[in-house]
């Protein structure tokens, strides 16, 4: 019977990406998404890798990380350099996507191995700071063209963000539900315990930091290879603030809230352009307001799964 399930679950999901791609091609053909449109679902999109892959930190792992901006970076630059050593040629993206992958899991190993032993507040400091260095480090180097950044020929569309975007939900989405993602979980819920339990927690945080870094690195790949130009201003401080407010606003350890999220986050972000000095205000009288009237966020823990509606569907034709 759950085999059974599980394969309808799985049935179900594959539907609904070959639905949603055919319908946002038919949307396009027809005139009805335009370009400006298609330049919003590209920041959706790159939002929504964002958000899920951060939620894997601070919601399902519970470590309160502020560095994000700083591994998006690190994909960004990485895929840059890359492109503009290779002329723009089209498999420079994923090279470049490739190398900013593997720097961003070396780095990801050597901040999180000492930081990570930190706890709270002490944490969020930790790897703000490192967000802040690596930014630092980007706008003193040569071939990144310091602050003046780089100017990069648009090599990737809609559909290629579409298909990073569902290999990294069923990634993250796989490793939650998998051993390492419930001791994960265990992790968040109680350390001590999980320690007493021989759980190697330091291990689990460790892996779902490097597993968050890896997508956000592909995040920022996408984001240079879109939105032509990148500069170090780009990934301070108010982009990790950015993408954690996607993520509690959803609900941490919701990855349908990240989805629900993003898509409102940054179809309001596209709305208020003109008004880019209070944006950041915005943002934040958006957060305290969720913190007071839905400190959970608005979906809370609460998951969207096809399991639980086929259950349902075989209860009621039970009872009948």
């Amino acid at each position: 019977m759950r085999k059974n399930q599980f394969t309808k679950t799985n049935l179900a999901w594959l539907l609904v990406i070959i639905g949603s791609y055919l319908l946002i091609n038919v949307l396009i053909s027809a005139g009805v998404i335009n370009k400006i449109y298609q330049t919003v679902m590209l920041t959706i999109g790159i939002n929504i890798i964002l958000a899920i892959s951060l939620n894997l930190i601070i919601g399902i792992t519970g470590q309160f990380s502020l560095g994000h901006a700083g591994f998006m970076s690190i994909g960004a630059y990485s895929a840059g350099v890359i492109v503009k050593m290779m002329d723009g040629a089209p498999s420079s993206v994923y090279i470049g996507m490739l190398v900013g992958i593997l720097i961003s899991i070396v780095v990801a190993l050597i901040v999180a191995t000492p930081t990570l032993r930190l706890k709270g507040d002490y944490l969020a400091i930790a790897t703000l700071g490192f967000g802040e260095i690596i930014r630092i480090v980007i706008q003193n180097m040569k071939i990144t063209n310091g602050a003046a950044g780089l100017v990069l020929p648009k090599l990737i569309d809609w559909p290629v963000v579409f298909v990073f975007l569902v290999i990294s939900t069923i990634v993250i989405v796989s490793f939650t539900y998998s051993a390492y993602g419930r001791a994960c979980i265990s992790v968040r819920e109680d350390e001590i315990a999980s320690e007493t339990m021989g759980i190697n927690t330091t291990k689990y945080k460790i892996m779902a930091f490097v597993v968050g870094a890896i997508f956000a690195s592909i995040a920022g790949t996408l984001y240079a290879t879109s939105f032509y130009v990148i500069k170090p201003e780009i990934f301070s401080f108010n982009k990790s603030i950015d993408i954690l407010v996607i993520v509690v606003f959803g609900g941490m350890g919701s990855f349908t809230g990240s989805f629900v999220s993003a898509l409102l986050i940054s179809v309001l972000n596209t709305s208020l352009q003109s008004f880019a000095d209070i944006r950041t205000i915005i943002y934040g009288a958006l957060l305290v307001l969720i913190m007071i009237f839905r400190p959970q966020g608005l979906l809370g823990k609460y998951e969207f799964k096809f399991s639980k509606l086929f259950d349902k569907f075989a209860k009621k034709e039970v009872r009948q």
